[in-house]
């Protein structure tokens, strides 16, 4: 069993490529607790919520928990090595065909006889996580209490409902919210695929939702509160890693020319999508901060009247941006692809954003990896204090 104080939950958020930064701040992790002498075998993360792309990181973390730094060092190899025909087809049929369907039912939607689904077909990552993803690992570690739960999100294109499907050791009452809600399910693929189809880009997946069949997307869409999983499963601290910056005031992206151009395409793209994946997390993170802090100035007797607990925060986001590294990149992704993000100005300095969520090539994915590992190696005291450790008296509080 987990011992310690309470249970640590960690919440890894979305962004397509850009979750291989998250490996990067796993790895170091790992690394620092490795070094002040944390039980090789000891899970540190009881809870596991994943969103989007960092679904699949969160599956294969809680997939490997019963030997925590072998999963985050095959996580490194996976993410070192990925390449774009491992998550999307990149061969002229596949890319070129589907994407031409599916412009063509943009632009033309009434000659188009069958409806297109996405401008890319990831037939290759399902392909990917069938060999992959072992489900009745998560339901023994869950049986072993290793693991305390594992919750993946997704939002249904049907009701409008954000979901957060989860599997735990233990019964959960369920919570219904504005527009989200939970559900207890058995974790499959089809959770996972969900859960990382970037809106517009990856096909939709049909999953059960209150006995009925709903098409569902990407887990970041409508996430008002990302922090909130974790908590409702019972975790006591919250590391929370990210794929963009929460920094306010983050500087804008230069021009490309002496005067204004009319975005195109794909920068009108990224910038959706940034508000999907990184507007949810600051805010919520925000929002908990001042509840723990009004928690402080409450009496500890009214404090346990109170439904509300304090929830400690550990926040690690990329202290550079993800889209400036993806700048000059692009001649990495198959000539397929270029092409069809050419078409829609995706290669453009201005436009990068969009090309760092479909960048999945190890000439990016090793960048994110060793800023990950940079930005949290930069914070090791506050690793080690949120864990609850002192390096130097770290080894002797384990034993006793």
């Amino acid at each position: 069993m987990v011992t310690g104080r309470g249970d640590i939950g960690l919440i890894l958020m979305g962004g397509g490529a850009r979750a291989a930064y998250q490996v990067g701040v796993l790895d170091a992790v790992r690394e620092i607790l490795d070094e002040a002498g944390w039980p090789a075998l000891r899970n540190p993360y009881t809870v596991v919520c994943g969103t989007s792309a960092g679904a699949l990181n969160a599956a294969a973390l809680a997939a490997g928990c019963d030997d925590p730094g072998q999963a985050v060092r095959s996580m490194v190899r996976t993410w070192s090595t990925l390449h774009a025909s491992d998550v999307y087809r990149t061969d002229a049929r596949g890319a070129l065909g589907n994407a031409a369907h599916w412009l063509g039912g943009l632009t033309m939607g009434w000659v188009v006889r069958s409806r297109p689904r996405s401008l890319f077909d990831n037939a290759p990552l399902a392909a990917l996580l069938q060999r992959s993803f072992e489900p009745r690992r998560i339901a023994d570690h869950l049986e072993r209490g290793i693991l305390r739960a594992l919750a993946i999100t997704a939002s249904s294109y049907t009701s409008g409902q954000h979901v957060t499907y989860f599997q735990s050791a233990r019964p959960v009452a369920t919570w219904v919210r504005m527009q989200r809600l939970a559900c207890p399910a058995t974790l499959t693929v089809e959770h996972l695929l969900a859960s990382s189809a970037i809106p517009f880009v990856f096909p939709a997946v049909s999953l059960t939702l209150d006995g009925r069949r709903e098409f569902f997307g990407d887990g970041s869409m409508r996430q008002l509160a990302p922090i909130s999983p974790a908590i409702h499963l019972g975790a006591d601290r919250i590391l929370v890693i990210g794929a963009g910056q929460l920094e306010p005031g983050t500087p804008r992206s230069p021009h490309t020319g002496s005067q204004y151009v009319y975005p195109s395409l794909a920068q009108v793209a990224g910038h959706a999508l940034a508000g999907i994946f990184l507007d949810g997390l600051a805010y919520d993170v925000e929002r908990l901060t001042r509840i723990n802090e009004t928690l402080r100035l409450i009496a500890p007797d009214q404090r346990a009247r109170s439904p509300l607990r304090p929830i400690e925060v550990l926040a690690i986001t990329p202290s550079r941006r993800l889209d400036a590294l993806a700048i000059g990149l692009g001649n990495a992704l198959p000539r397929t692809v270029r092409t069809i993000l050419r078409m829609t100005g995706a290669t453009e300095r201005r436009s990068a954003a969009l090309l760092s969520y479909l960048l999945f090539e190890p000439v990016y994915t090793t960048r994110l990896i060793e800023l990950g590992r940079a930005d949290t190696l930069a914070r090791r005291a506050d690793v080690l204090s949120f864990f609850g450790l002192e390096a130097p008296a770290l080894a002797s509080s384990l034993a006793a």
